[in-house]
């Protein structure tokens, strides 16, 4: 999401330094420059180490971390502080301190802690107990586990099937109440050739807020990934690199689900590079990972992102795709999404391809009168007429199709939709609910809000072009045209061309039609052909 002329997010890493390159700080500022944020470190400890072996671990004085900390703040506020190594005790209770501190002036300010306990070539980084590492683990906000180390934090002795990462997740948060829990699955043998990775999170804001557990407790949602396993011998400081990525989002501003999302496609992105320089080699070298530039219209994006497991795409995973809009490789333009049949009457003339009704504060009664009047006025036009939310009404009416937001979609019956032949497109907020919402292969995909809008409170999930672009990258290229995708919120005629440039297929537009009068001098259906010939010309 970086902008020239934009100053970057800063975020702290405070970890050991890998004398060979690939791990530790040196991995953590590789992958901050790699996503566009400025890293400042401090280092816990120098480490005496190869490819091959670990010798010593230099632990270095509170007392010159304390002085790191007290001058950079001066200047180098952070969004995120990512910990990695924490070498002893004395800074296990200065790094609590300090962020007990920090917090208390910096309420947005979000910790990330990777836990460094055993070298990947053999040897101890450090031999704190659980019981040791507990201030530190009452202020974090993130913490990235594999699963060994999760394990550990759990206080199981033994990986029996029953600790599975969720299990493991759990534990973790009923004991300590971190906002958000990753249990990386890159190390299990028991996923049959992928790698899935965990996510336990609370669903308010990251916090640095302990007190009420069993609310919190009540509130968390996890999400899981899973992606083919990458086999190569450049995966030394990967997991430096995960927790680094995710500490370079999450100061970008993404939601953490997305933040997951593109942590996992960087991962992968660095894996892949070095599969091929991997397999020249004759023998098992250990070798630093690799730090791709995050480009944010790469078009081989989609490659590199996981799938989203979960209940949704498990229940629907044998469920045959939506109709198609049929566009014939046309856009889908203009998408007015109007609330009444006042507007309905007065936009079906204009020979718009589709619009949406969106009617709320309705009695049952009134409600399924509007929306038959609405399917009845759409017949006479070759406008696609899709109504929002109701499902039921939508089929029992034979309604051209159905938009169903985030919120409603596990309550709806795709089966259903589907089997009607009636079309279903689905909103999306950030690359993470994409990903999900095209697995399910509706007619439409929705992306937003772009911009904040007057219509919904849509704080935490403004989309902005740039994360559009990343989004659009993210549709194999032989779907593009047969689920288009719409981008909503907050686009007036000013914007709209920006907008158009990104490639989107359409864009949907409330109030910039409703309100023209008002926000422009021009009549509704003026806003209408003035939008109109923007995406032409796009």
């Amino acid at each position: 999401m970086t902008v020239l002329n934009k100053k970057k997010p800063i975020i702290w890493t405070i970890s050991g330094s890998d004398c060979s390159g690939g791990a530790g700080i040196a991995a953590d500022i590789k992958t901050g420059h790699a996503l566009g944020v400025e890293v400042c470190h401090l280092i816990t400890a120098n480490t005496v180490q190869n490819s091959q072996q670990l010798l010593s671990v230099n632990a270095v004085s509170v007392e010159i971390l304390q002085q790191q900390a007290t001058l950079l703040i001066d200047d180098k506020v952070p969004s995120v502080i990512k910990i990695g190594l924490v070498a002893n005790v004395e800074q296990v209770i200065w790094l609590a301190k300090l962020l007990k501190q920090f917090k208390a002036s910096m309420s947005n300010l979000i910790s990330v802690y990777d836990p460094v306990g055993q070298a990947s070539v053999g040897g101890s980084f450090s031999c704190l107990s659980l019981e040791q590492l507990t201030p530190l683990l009452e202020q974090v906000d993130v913490i990235t586990p594999n699963l060994m180390e999760a394990k550990i934090l759990a206080s199981f002795d033994t990986l029996a099937d029953k600790h599975d990462a969720q299990t493991l997740a759990k534990k973790i948060y009923q004991d300590f109440a971190i906002t958000s829990i990753i249990v990386k699955g890159g190390h299990s043998d028991k996923d049959n050739g992928l790698a899935i990775d965990y996510c336990h999170h609370q669903l308010n804001q990251l916090s640095d807020e302990k007190q009420d557990n069993q609310e919190k407790r009540h509130q968390a949602i996890s999400y899981q990934l899973s992606s083919p396993r990458l086999t190569t011998h450049f995966t030394h400081g990967g997991g430096c690199s995960f927790a680094s990525a995710l500490a370079s989002f999450l100061a970008q501003g993404y939601l953490m689900r997305d933040a997951f999302m593109l942590s996992k496609a960087f991962i992968n992105q660095g894996l892949s590079a070095s599969i091929v320089m991997s397999a020249s080699q004759q023998h098992q070298y250990y070798g630093a990972f690799e730090q791709q530039a995050w480009l944010l219209n790469c078009t081989d994006r989609a490659q590199h992102f996981a799938e989203v497991v979960d209940d949704l795409s498990g229940q629907y995973q044998e469920l045959p795709a939506f109709s198609s809009l049929n566009l014939h490789g046309d856009k889908l333009g203009l998408y007015p999404v109007i609330d009444s049949l006042y507007w309905l009457k007065r936009l079906l003339p204009l020979g718009l391809k589709i619009i949406q009704l969106r009617v709320k504060n309705l009695t049952e009664n009134e409600l399924e009168q509007v929306i038959i009047a609405a399917v009845a006025l759409a017949k006479n036009y070759g406008t696609r007429l899709f109504i929002n939310d109701y499902w039921q009404l939508a089929i029992k009416h034979g309604a051209y199709g159905v938009h169903i937001g985030q919120e409603d979609l596990a309550d709806a019956d795709l089966v259903a939709i589907q089997r009607s032949g009636i079309r279903l497109g689905i909103s999306t907020h950030g690359c993470y609910e994409f990903i999900l919402a095209q697995q399910l292969q509706p007619s439409y995909l929705a992306i937003g809000a772009i911009f904040p809008t007057k219509t919904k409170d849509m704080t935490g999930q403004i989309q902005g072009l740039d994360n559009l672009r990343q989004v659009l990258s993210l549709r194999p290229a032989e779907n593009a045209w047969q689920i288009p995708v719409v981008a909503i919120g907050g686009i007036n005629l000013e914007r709209a061309i920006d907008v158009v440039a990104t490639g989107v297929e359409s864009i949907a537009v409330v109030t910039a039609i409703t309100e023209a009068e008002q926000s422009h001098g021009i009549t509704p259906e003026q806003a209408v052909a003035a939008f109109e010939q923007i995406i032409v010309k796009g």
